[in-house]
């Protein structure tokens, strides 16, 4: 590197161009962080637990490549100090990457210096690649997101907290390794002019400011990547709060339903036994897929193999009286859709609908493919219908309920919601003494696809919201 005073002397002038140099650093370490925080790419490798050696290969050419070009432009234009900022990154890429990858780092920011006679560059880079690779594996990872660029206000806490109770704090010890390192550099560069760049004063406060300014730089990138990191952990608690609400949904549905057959068939045991029987077989081929412990999304044509299994044990209570029609898009089959959706939709019209009936009634399963590419699910009975009022309440599933409609109706609008958000629809429409028709309308997963991942699409604006929350925080 060459020395930051060559071409500017060493008096006032050239005081002020270093201080000049050190503001302009700190809004080159703000731009080149947050660029990099803006690729979907760079994200999931910084925040992977676990890389393979390729993929922390590819996330040090991500950090260097533009850095490298940073040293470049310091190298070939007079007096651009400031894009270089090699010695930072290098620090950077030793707490997040390890010592073996911060030194190939290191090694790539030192070659425009090195064509360019800088021969004490590469040493340089490369033990200071070390020490931080090596002290970053003593600090625990968040330790390494949470340090503060903020130097007096790190200070001060380090101070009051000792007040209180004496204790080691690795966040300074990093701060003054970092200052301390950076001042051996100046030193050597003031010694070393030609042969190694390194801004440096006479002047004791601009080389203190020299020295501040490192943890300064050091600081900005995690600070900003520590944002992205808050907001993966916020989506994956989020995520686990959601499928932990389904699965609380999922072993609500499941009693209730039992509880309804098994009381179906203690009103058949002594009348028609014979009936009582077959129904205990069916209702045995039920719970067999149940104890699978289904996952929460099944294909289309499961969930309806299922509703078969449930129909059966309701034709053999009300025999003729029931009537069941299905007018099924074959495109619609392999479309996963949340399991146990359909029974108890069906369950509630032929509970509510069709069994006050004396006639009994007709069940009309429909689906299709909407033109917006949306999935939709009817079940419609010809029953007595019902009274009718508007949904209360917040929500983004949308239609009217009847008052008593029971725990499945409940459990299938709060699934759809929790699942779905906006981008899924529940409508109830009912005519007394014609009918109730119950539409649901969800977006297209395919089968063979993570559920999880589409639906991170779905909840997209749910996660920007969350992100502009962070960012203001």
């Amino acid at each position: 590197m060459v020395q930051a005073m060559e071409h500017a002397g060493t008096g006032p002038m050239a005081d002020s161009l270093i201080l000049i140099t050190l503001l302009v650093e700190l809004g080159v370490a703000a731009a080149v962080s947050s660029s990099l925080a803006r690729s979907t790419t760079f994200k999931n490798l910084l925040l992977l637990p676990h890389r393979s050696w390729r993929q922390t290969l590819g996330l040090v050419a991500m950090i260097a490549v533009p850095l490298t070009l940073g040293v470049w432009a310091r190298v070939l234009v007079p007096n651009f100090y400031a894009a270089d900022i090699s010695y930072e990154a290098t620090i950077l890429m030793g707490l997040l990457l390890g010592p073996s990858a911060a030194m190939v780092g290191a090694a790539a920011l030192a070659i425009p210096a090195e064509l360019h006679h800088e021969y004490w560059t590469l040493p340089v880079n490369l033990t200071v690649a070390a020490i931080a690779g090596v002290f970053g594996h003593l600090l625990e990872r968040e330790e390494v997101w949470s340090f503060s660029p903020m130097i007096d206000l790190s200070l001060y806490r380090w101070v009051t907290r000792n007040l209180r109770r004496p204790q080691f704090d690795r966040q300074i010890v990093l701060l003054v390794l970092i200052t301390t390192m950076q001042f051996a550099t100046s030193m050597l560069g003031r010694a070393y002019p030609t042969h190694l760049f390194a801004l440096h004063s006479p002047h004791w406060l601009v080389e203190l400011a020299i020295c501040a300014c490192a943890p300064v730089i050091v600081g900005i990138p995690l600070k900003i990547w520590n944002a992205v990191h808050i907001e993966r952990k916020l989506e994956e608690q989020s995520r686990l709060l959601m499928e932990a609400r389904l699965d609380a949904l999922q072993r609500q549905i499941n009693p209730h339903f039992l509880f309804n057959t098994l009381n179906s068939i203690t009103s058949l045991v002594r009348s028609q036994p014979e009936l009582a029987r077959e129904m205990i077989v069916k209702l045995a081929n039920i719970l067999r897929v149940l104890l699978k412990n289904r996952d929460a999304f099944v294909p289309f044509s499961e969930e309806l193999d299922f509703t078969d299994d449930y129909l059966d044990i309701e034709v053999v209570r009300f025999g003729d009286k029931l009537h069941v029609v299905k007018e099924i898009s074959e495109d619609t089959l392999p479309v996963v859709v949340p399991s146990m959706l359909l029974q108890p939709l069906i369950e509630n019209s032929i509970k509510h609908g069709l069994e006050p009936r004396i006639s009994g009634g007709t069940v009309t399963l429909r689906s299709r493919i909407l033109s917006d590419g949306r999935l939709l699910i009817e079940v419609e009975d010809d029953g007595i219908g019902m009274e009718v009022q508007p949904i209360g309440g917040a929500t983004s599933a949308r239609g009217t309920k009847r008052s008593g409609s029971g725990i499945g109706m409940r459990n299938v609008r709060e699934r759809m919601e929790v699942l779905y958000g906006a981008a899924a629809e529940v409508e109830i429409v009912s005519r007394p003494g014609r009918g109730t028709k119950v539409t649901l309308v969800m977006p297209v997963l395919e089968s063979g696809a993570a559920p999880w991942t589409q639906l991170g699409e779905a909840l997209q604006a749910t996660w920007a919201d969350v992100s502009r929350a962070v960012t203001r925080s």
